[in-house]
């Protein structure tokens, strides 16, 4: 037998056989055995991680990491093994706060593991710990189910505008978020960051800061920028790098203004709390009616994705630029955009 031959299988179990006698496993040869004291416990090294990643990635995990300290704060991170991570996912899928929309605990789950993912990777750089005795990454996370969002029919997108206009305490705010996702589709994350720089007047664009650190140029109907400019003009300051979006005494809006908006809707409009419509149904809806009139590739650079995995290489092909999307909203909108 040559030095490139693959081993039989007698000869890999005379080599377990060995191992067994010898009382040394597999992992053990693929990577070193770190001495306790230079394994950080999960109560050390957690707060670490939390400093180090995003925002949005510390607002999802970190209610997942506190669950990790409270079961695990004093074990070291080799310490758990995969099965009992699993073991954990699961109980955190049993327990989740049962909400109408809630959908058997299986996000929970899949933010547990992803959450104890992303301890390991770093432990990993940090040279804490081998690749090769990552026990995360060997417990599969749940299939995510179908999502339960939609396009919403043009009636029912009618009257959510009426609503926010015609009730509350400031209809003029919540009429400016409802038009502002409808036009740009953006999330909810890019309006709150919004500020008076990011307005492009002459172009009529405004820059979106998203998830994930995406960085983009959005068109908007010169309407729209009208009314964008005049809610900074009565509620802002002289300070361009501040938020945009603000109530009436000045102070900048944050996520609960539109958590007591779709409260409000609800409550007025049953089908919205029965379906648990949200923000993001706004943005279904617009995309969904770019791709039906432009295709994917529009629809795509609308959204402001631009990951390859959906679709691998032929992304590349399909790309639509910033003029193609103004063309879209022109459509849309009813009214002549500057770019075309």
């Amino acid at each position: 037998m040559t030095g490139t031959d693959p081993a039989t299988t007698a000869e890999i179990e005379a080599a377990r056989l060995l191992l067994d006698r010898l009382g040394v496993t597999i992992e053990q040869l693929a990577g070193p055995i770190p001495a306790d004291a230079d394994v950080p416990t999960f109560a050390e090294y957690i707060p670490r991680v939390a400093a180090a990643v995003a925002t949005g990635t510390r607002k999802v995990y970190q209610t997942y990491w506190n669950r990790i300290l409270d079961q695990w704060g004093d074990r070291r991170l080799h310490e758990p093994t995969a099965t009992e991570i699993q073991t954990l996912a699961e109980q955190t899928k049993k327990t989740v706060v049962v909400r109408s929309n809630a959908r058997g605990g299986h996000l929970a789950a899949e933010h547990l593991i992803a959450a104890m993912r992303c301890l390991y990777r770093h432990a990993i750089a940090d040279g804490h710990l081998p690749e090769q005795r990552n026990p995360a990454i060997r417990v599969a996370k749940p299939r995510r189910l179908p999502s339960a969002r939609r396009a919403l029919l043009d009636t029912q997108l009618a009257a959510i505008n009426h609503t926010a206009t015609t009730t509350g305490n400031d209809r003029d705010l919540d009429g400016l978020l409802i038009r502002l996702h409808v036009e740009t589709a953006c999330r909810r994350g890019g309006a709150l960051a919004l500020r008076p720089v990011d307005l492009d007047p002459t172009q009529c664009l405004i820059r979106l800061r998203e998830k994930g650190g995406t960085d983009r140029w959005q068109p908007v109907s010169p309407s729209l920028m009208r009314q964008l400019r005049l809610h900074h003009n009565q509620r802002g300051n002289d300070e361009p790098r501040k938020p945009l979006l603000r109530y009436i005494n000045g102070r900048p809006i944050s996520r609960r203004r539109y958590d007591r908006l779709w409260q409000r809707l609800g409550g007025y409009l049953p089908w919205v709390a029965t379906q648990q419509i949200s923000t993001h149904w706004l943005r279904h809806t617009t995309l969904t009616w770019v791709e039906r009139h432009y295709g994917y590739g529009v629809a795509r650079a609308y959204a402001g994705h631009n990951s390859r995995t959906d679709f691998g290489v032929t992304a590349t092909y399909v790309r639509a630029d910033l003029y193609e999307v103004a063309i879209a909203l022109e459509a849309l909108t009813g009214e002549p955009h500057p770019l075309t």
